[in-house]
């Protein structure tokens, strides 16, 4: 059960018709269909998915919209038709603007506190990407170990700006005490960060990708999302001509790249909370990135909706068996029949999420990269 009297007084409701421009949805849209927080705050006992606008942006002095971002981001994203009704969404409006940046950030994590208490899983629609530290903040609030992953064009962990946007990952990564087991960034961009950035997250064990290795192997991304319970996308991760809104770099991720990511995160059943960072209105054109964040929110649905057909991993019968040894290593590989997922087993028989390409390099009588990874981090 959600505490009402421990959100609603951080919440401001939403209105159907504005965020429709009072065009109405037609029959199947998701406008029409989902449950709002209007007059009523909607009932969420059924609910799997929650939405939440939060478009505070005093984290970033470059980010100022006199719109709403979240309600720009519905308008296009409810009318998008409702394919996955195995899956029930709900809205409940947005998070109001504190007095100062810190106020914001503490209301959006009360709120996010009382749907991961009562199970919901959460999308934030929001400002700068220094919210993600309230995302963060619920799971150290809770004691709980989390893996976390970004994808951004920058690694924002630069401690010579004011802006708590470019500089957050410091207090997530480092602060004390910890509760990230692990953390992975998605898409950055060599030209934007410094090499001795990346030899330091390298010896704190963490996994950064180039944006080009992931657009070659984008699949190789699935097993890296399918463990973490929070993700973070700054919109600076997008190509400026595949997203207006985002302007950090004419390179990035196409409109596809970024809907298979975020199918990704839908598809791991650990995710409870999912961010997208950085949408300024006065920034787009012809709504297009708004439109693009709608089709990601909507691949998000999509992936979610193919996860309950996922069998756990006790059910053996479910996935294929494979006992593979390289080196002197003895591994067993399991295949889902269902989704055609692996996973490997490290020496301590607990099994992390992996690809076919590390099943073919164990064939090959290779450690494959990422159980070499693993076993580093479990030293």
């Amino acid at each position: 059960m959600i505490d009402l009297e421990q959100i609603l007084d951080y919440l401001d409701p939403i209105n159907r018709y504005e965020i429709s421009n009072d065009e109405g949805y037609r029959d199947g849209q998701l406008g029409q269909v989902l449950p709002m927080y209007e007059e009523e705050f909607p009932d969420l006992t059924e609910v799997d998915i929650v939405i939440v606008g939060c478009p505070e942006t005093r984290g970033s002095w470059q980010l100022f919209s006199e719109l709403n971002p979240a309600n720009e981001i519905r308008h296009q994203f409810y009318a998008a038709y409702y394919w996955h009704q195995d899956i029930k969404i709900a809205d409940i409006g947005n998070v109001k603007r504190g007095a100062g940046l810190l106020d914001t950030h503490f209301a959006l994590k009360e709120v996010l506190t009382a749907l991961y208490d009562a199970g919901k899983t959460v999308i934030v629609l929001g400002g700068s990407h220094d919210l993600t530290l309230s995302q963060y903040k619920v799971f150290v609030d809770r004691k709980n170990i989390i893996e976390a992953v970004c994808v951004d064009a920058l690694i924002d962990l630069n401690l010579e700006s004011s802006n708590k946007s470019e500089q957050f990952l410091m207090e997530m990564l480092t602060g004390e005490p910890n509760y990230i087991r692990h953390y992975n960034h998605i898409g950055f961009q060599s030209y934007y960060v410094h090499p001795r950035m990346l030899e330091t997250m390298d010896k704190l064990r963490f996994d950064c990708y180039r944006v080009g290795t992931v657009k070659e192997r984008i699949e190789e991304m699935e097993p890296v999302i399918r463990s973490c319970s929070l993700m973070s996308f700054d919109i600076s991760a997008f190509a400026n001509s595949f997203s207006p809104a985002s302007r950090v770099s004419p390179n990035g991720f196409n409109g596809e790249e970024a809907c298979t990511l975020m199918q990704y995160a839908g598809m791991s059943m650990e995710m409870k909370s999912v961010g997208v960072y950085g949408y300024i209105p006065e920034h787009d054109k012809d709504q297009l990135s708004a439109k693009q964040i709608a089709h990601m929110l909507w691949y998000f649905i999509d992936g979610r909706s193919r996860a309950l057909r996922e069998a756990p991993l006790t059910k053996r019968d479910s996935f294929r068996e494979f006992q593979i040894a390289f080196g002197e290593i003895d591994a067993l590989f399991l295949q889902s029949k269902k989704t055609g997922r692996w996973w490997m087993q490290l020496p301590d028989e607990k099994f992390i999420p992996c690809s076919y390409t590390d099943y073919l390099t164990a064939s090959n009588n290779e450690i494959p990269e990422r159980w070499f990874r693993a076993q580093e981090r479990s030293a």
